[in-house]
């Protein structure tokens, strides 16, 4: 069977696990690396995943050449979470005629916050023949995917309730920093305003795909204001304790509304400490639907997954900018043949 040849855009921490995974499967090979850190171009790929062995493929950010050297079926774009960031790397990759599956949340769903640069995308894609996908584990499948998937058995729906509660002590550290684990309430405000802490990004997007997939005309989205989480006792994680009073993490939620109500309610909690992890679904329908997972998904291990079990998809659906409504029920493309 001919092997699925893959350029990987991006070699950061989440780019290198999804690289290092690829490695093990049968089926696909690596072919290609793009990535702008001058600390990483011009290395080998091997290196810079401390593997300790070469690949024989250099990390280069020379787009263009790279994709004509090595013809890959599919990049796998693992660098920003913002449409507009990624905007000029994504049609870079397009105009060439190849595949694009994207960790970058706002691509989940796009049409929200940027509908111009998500047509202009789409358009481009149909132009030369490419798909587009922004996918991973949330946005792209618990607080999405998963409901829309679950709203099948139902005859009526009133309102769709998702929580998701991590505990971010099992999470990288830079994860950690990010929700700001460790600060004072007022460093944690501080930072909130000046955007060095954004909360989860896709609350916005998940909303907006699931009502699509239900063809519910919202009247609104509304993304309530990042909450911190304060420890009411000491916590902490191997690299980041956190004292009593201090920030744990962050709390936020989303609120689709339709006719005055509000019919999805997004919930998303990170903190050290969480008692309880779980991602749970309720739909008040007809019949109605009580899911929990517990605990929850781990987010890096099923967002690598999440793109890789894509890529085959991917490859063989229609041109243009797509997302995970679009495309068949998703599955473990690459593990039928792995016991445990």
């Amino acid at each position: 069977m001919k092997k699925i040849r893959v350029v990987a855009y991006g070699v950061g921490v989440v780019g290198s696990l999804i690289v290092k995974s690829l490695l093990e499967k049968d089926g696909v090979e690596i072919v290609g690396a793009i990535d702008i850190a001058a600390n990483k171009v011009g290395k080998d790929l091997g290196d810079a995943l401390d593997l300790g062995r070469k690949l024989g493929i250099t990390i280069s950010n020379d787009t263009s050449a790279v994709l004509s050297s090595t013809q890959p079926d599919i990049v796998i774009h693992t660098t920003s979470s913002y449409l507009k960031d990624i905007f000029p790397q994504v049609t870079s990759i397009v105009e060439t005629g190849v595949d694009v599956v994207s960790t970058c949340e706002e691509l989940s769903y796009p049409y929200l916050v940027e509908p111009e640069l998500a047509s202009r995308l789409d358009a481009l894609a149909k132009k030369y023949n490419a798909t587009v996908l922004g996918t991973g584990i949330n946005p792209g499948f618990l607080m999405d995917t998963l409901v829309i998937a679950l709203t099948a058995p139902c005859q009526k729906i009133k309102k769709i309730s998702v929580a998701r509660v991590m505990n971010a002590a099992t999470r990288r550290v830079p994860f950690q920093k990010k929700i700001g684990a460790g600060l004072t309430v007022q460093e944690f405000k501080f930072k909130i305003d000046k955007k060095e802490i954004t909360g989860h990004v896709g609350l916005q997007q998940s909303i907006g795909m699931v009502a699509d997939a239900l063809s519910w005309k919202l009247d609104r989205i509304v993304t309530e204001p990042v909450q911190p989480i304060i420890a009411r006792m000491p916590v902490g994680s191997k690299d980041i304790k956190v004292k009593a009073g201090q920030v744990a993490g962050l709390r936020q939620r989303a609120i689709g509304i339709l006719n005055t109500r509000e019919v999805i309610i997004l919930d998303f909690q990170a903190y050290i400490g969480a008692e309880e992890e779980y991602d749970s679904i309720t739909v008040q329908g007809v019949p109605p639907i009580n899911q929990r997972i517990q605990p929850c998904v781990h987010g890096d291990l099923g967002t690598i997954a999440m793109v890789m079990n894509s890529v085959p998809r991917v490859i063989s659906a229609p041109s243009g900018l797509l997302t995970m409504k679009d495309l068949p029920i998703p599955r473990a493309a690459f593990s039928s043949s792995e016991c445990y």
